[in-house]
């Protein structure tokens, strides 16, 4: 989802060089989502394939937090929003590396490589905006105060995710929490941004109630494919 949200500024990035930045980074995104519905599909067994799992599910079937549905408006808010979501992504895919389940730390191992850049690429924005003018600040702090309630969803660890850690398959959401807060604040801190103190918005989206915005963009994704099925490409 956030890789389709990053496509979105194609052509449309305030300089040429972060135009190219972000889709080099959606690509990676897609990649790696690519990569894990392939393996689900593998797993489930049942004759999906990536394609099938992207293309004919509904919004309600998705299991996405519901932070990267968000729209991107304005640059700030892109940026905020990716970085937020760099970090756990960050710390999730350095634990999975370690994971007894040979596919799954392999393809964590792969994007690992890539999400490095993509923390150090928007922690960068968003020190150079909250620390940059005042209008680039008040666009920066409007965004982490808008933001900041969808950020508890990422570590919402239900039965299935405590069992595949106590296995060894999956991460430990739990412990990358405070890893993930250290850098927030270390990064908030440098940009003059200050962490609100709301409490948790009331999302599902891993349960699979999401925002109006998940439909909207599945209708626009999906749209080739379902015209077409039975298509490759």
């Amino acid at each position: 989802m956030l890789g389709h949200r990053l496509s979105e500024w194609c052509g449309h990035g305030p300089i040429l060089e972060e135009d190219i930045a972000l889709a080099n980074i959606a690509l990676d995104l897609i990649g790696q989502a690519t990569l894990f519905l392939k393996l689900a599909g593998e797993t489930e067994g049942k004759g999906r394939s990536e394609d099938a799992l992207a293309y004919f599910r509904d919004a309600i079937d998705y299991r996405n937090v519901e932070l990267v549905e968000m729209p991107n408006g304005d640059y700030a808010y892109t940026m905020v929003r990716q970085f937020l979501f760099d970090v756990f992504s960050y710390h999730m895919l350095e634990q999975l590396q370690k994971s007894t389940n040979p596919a799954l730390a392999g393809i964590a191992a792969k994007g690992f490589k890539e999400v490095r850049y993509h923390v150090r690429h928007s922690s960068e924005w968003v020190v150079r905006m909250g620390d940059g003018t005042e209008e680039s600040h008040t666009r920066a702090q409007k965004a982490l105060d808008d933001l900041w309630r969808l950020t508890a969803e990422m570590f919402q660890a239900d039965d299935i995710d405590r069992e595949m850690a106590a296995e060894g398959i999956g991460p430990d959401i739990a412990a990358i929490e405070p890893k993930w807060r250290a850098v927030v604040d270390d990064v908030m801190k440098r940009a003059t941004l200050t962490i609100p103190n709301d409490p948790p918005a009331m999302t599902g989206g891993r349960k699979g109630r999401h925002t109006e915005y998940l439909g909207h963009m599945l209708s626009e994704m999906q749209i080739v494919a379902r015209s077409y099925p039975g298509a490759e490409w």
